[in-house]
């Protein structure tokens, strides 16, 4: 089944207001041919101003992410109503980052997503396993805790928009890359645990490869049949990085 590439930039803390106003206007032009979805994921004050500056071209904008509830006293948190506004229709969640970092839990990451769905927004649900997971043969068995713990009472009706994202934990940011045949056999077991749960929408869910994704690999992992996009972290932040991995998808 052809699915529609999908490359999307997880700028992490990273650029201001004004860089990343910059940065969508410079990317517009390589993704007005329409051949690949094109989103940037700035940080959370962030959002409006990008949203804003590619209002009319054809990059999307997502959120970092979101928390599970609307309102109420949660010093410091973001709901999806409030992305949402903001122009976003993308919400990054689960990523390792989040998990390692803050405490984020297979549990947490399905509030969060119940709570994007909630709002009509995309969400991107990140998996991935460290390399001592890797390692001791435990691949199968997190992705798998990950996929069924962040979809938990979801149908398949529901999660029409899932976008998911494979990221071995040990290639982010380490500029370790998986190979080809690890991207590509983790993936077609990510969508055969995907077709346990949603049937045939399975075929039509674009997983995304993520980690260490740059213009010198960007061609290759993309070939694979069911690596149908990357979630970029660092060459995201350059223009004709960035630009460079859209032209390979």
């Amino acid at each position: 089944m052809s699915r529609k590439p999908f490359i999307a930039g997880n700028w992490k803390l990273n650029l201001s207001v004004e860089e990343g106003v910059a940065l969508v206007r410079a990317l517009a032009p390589a993704a007005a041919a329409g051949k690949v979805e094109v989103a940037v994921c700035p940080t959370a004050l962030c959002v409006y101003a990008v949203a804003q500056a590619a209002a009319g071209s054809a990059i999307g904008v997502g959120g970092q992410n979101a928390y599970w509830e609307e309102k109420g006293a949660f010093t410091g948190e973001i709901s999806a109503s409030h992305l949402k506004a903001a122009g976003a229709k993308y919400v990054v969640l689960g990523h390792s980052e989040r998990r390692q970092l803050f405490g984020e839990t297979n549990e947490t990451v399905n509030k969060r997503l119940k709570a994007v769905l909630a709002q009509g927004l995309v969400p991107i649900l990140c998996i991935g396993e460290t390399l001592a997971e890797r390692d001791g043969g435990k691949l199968e068995t997190v992705l798998k805790q990950q996929i069924t713990g962040g979809l938990a009472g979801l149908s398949a009706e529901q999660l029409g928009t899932l976008v998911v994202a494979y990221e071995p934990v040990w290639a982010i940011g380490t500029g370790r890359t998986a190979t080809t045949a690890q991207a590509q056999e983790a993936h077609a077991f990510v969508r055969g645990v995907l077709r346990s749960i949603v049937g045939e929408l399975a075929d039509k869910i674009r997983i995304q490869y993520g980690g260490s994704v740059k213009p010198d690999n960007a061609k290759e992992l993309l070939s694979q049949p069911d690596v149908d996009g990357a979630l970029v972290g660092g060459a995201s932040l350059k223009a004709a990085d960035f630009i460079a991995i859209i032209a390979a998808a």
